[in-house]
């Protein structure tokens, strides 16, 4: 049987970091990778089993690329600490490695949003490409890293559990910072906003996420997560002028 290293990158994550060892205990080994963490991510987690590595934080393709460089295995699975496997995520990932030829596997997930298991408005299925051949991957791009596969991709069918935004304000601080690199990116691609970007593209974003995406069938909870990624599409495009002013 392949060898299986479970690892988790961390930072400040003592809130999550026993329970999500302790839910990947099947792996052959469970590896926290941490960026010197000034909480008790890291006893916390030796307690619970894992083997503790400590690396400076650079970006993300760069800490993912150096816990690959930091241990010897067969395959590594990436899980966040607000993550949760489970059994039938280890029965499936054991019979995939033993038996197929793909080089590396996307897992789907449940995002549970403020307390809520989401399935619409583009939280589900949430294919994450976390399960790779050890020698077969490295990562580029600082944020929403990319990971570059030699091989095959295949796509697993039980999802991992994500914790997700616990609450309107941990997810409004999230979507500030990933509005303020989605505009930086734009601005180096070229893009200048036009007039009609600050009203179609939000209209655009509520009907794709609501409708195209099934937000709907999560009644008002899908509606709310709508309108705020609604909202932040209109602040992208916003950031956007202001980068352009700013030159």
């Amino acid at each position: 049987m392949p060898k299986l290293t479970a690892v988790i990158l961390t930072l400040n994550e003592a809130r999550h970091i026993h329970d999500c060892v302790k839910s990947l205990e099947w792996a052959d080994e469970v590896v926290v990778f941490d960026s010197h963490s000034d909480d008790d991510t890291v006893e916390i987690a030796k307690q619970a089993g894992a083997t503790v590595i400590q690396s400076k934080f650079e970006n993300y393709a760069q800490q993912r690329n150096a816990a690959l460089d930091s241990i010897e295995t067969d395959w590594v699975f990436f899980v966040d600490a607000d993550e949760r496997g489970n059994e039938a995520v280890e029965k499936e990932i054991r019979d995939k490695i033993a038996n197929y030829s793909e080089a590396a596997w996307h897992i789907p997930r449940h995002n549970y949003i403020f307390g809520n298991l989401t399935l619409g408005a583009g939280w589900f299925p949430d294919y994450q490409l976390r399960l790779l051949k050890h020698t077969k991957v490295r990562y580029y791009r600082p944020v929403h890293e990319i990971a570059e596969v030699e091989g095959e991709i295949g796509y697993l069918d039980n999802p991992i559990v994500h914790y997700n935004y616990i609450d309107p304000p941990h997810f409004h601080k999230k979507q500030r910072a990933y509005s303020t690199y989605d505009a930086k990116i734009l601005k180096e691609q070229g893009v200048r906003p036009k007039p009609h970007n600050f009203i179609l593209q939000p209209l655009r974003q509520f009907y794709w996420r609501y409708v195209t995406l099934d937000g709907y069938k999560d009644g008002l909870h899908g509606l709310r997560l709508s309108l705020f990624m609604t909202y932040y599409e209109w602040v992208k495009y916003r950031k956007l002028a202001w980068f352009w002013r700013k030159r």
